[in-house]
């Protein structure tokens, strides 16, 4: 395996979001090793209960992460079902996993803790219009079910 903490991440998850304190479905994501273990390929595929969620929220992603060994940081290319496609920068450690995007008018941020056995990350998502001025978008929490 590289030097590279993606590798936390190597597994299988199920993914569950909040939406005031309600789940509105669930999902499972999975993280595997690309050509040669230089990259992640993430999936996720979800099953939306909530009216609101199904008709907002991707059913399926793919992600590619990569890692920068100078800098340090991921970089994540994101695509869903329904035809959005996302760059998302951050970082990843033993304890956290944070991921940002800058747009005009819609920033966002992804801020996960990941549990000390490195089988849980408590995460949220948070949006902002100015890239200042933060609020929750929802809760999620990832429980790794399998590891590869």
């Amino acid at each position: 395996m590289p030097d590279t903490p993606l590798g936390r991440l190597v597994g299988t998850w199920e993914i569950e979001p909040l939406l005031h304190g309600l789940a509105p479905g669930k999902g499972s994501v999975s993280f595997e090793w690309i050509e040669g273990e230089s990259f992640l390929l993430q999936r996720s595929v979800a099953e939306w209960t909530d009216p609101g969620w199904a008709e907002n929220a991707p059913r399926t992603t793919q992600s590619v992460i990569g890692f920068d060994d100078t800098t340090m940081e991921i970089t994540q290319l994101y695509a869903d079902d329904r035809g959005v496609t996302r760059i998302y920068r951050g970082t990843l450690t033993e304890d956290q996993w944070l991921l940002e995007r800058s747009a005009p008018g819609f920033h966002q941020r992804f801020v996960g803790i990941l549990s000390e056995d490195g089988n849980t990350i408590d995460g949220r998502w948070e949006v902002s219009p100015d890239g200042t001025n933060w609020e929750l978008d929802f809760p999620i929490i990832y429980r790794r079910t399998q590891t590869t």
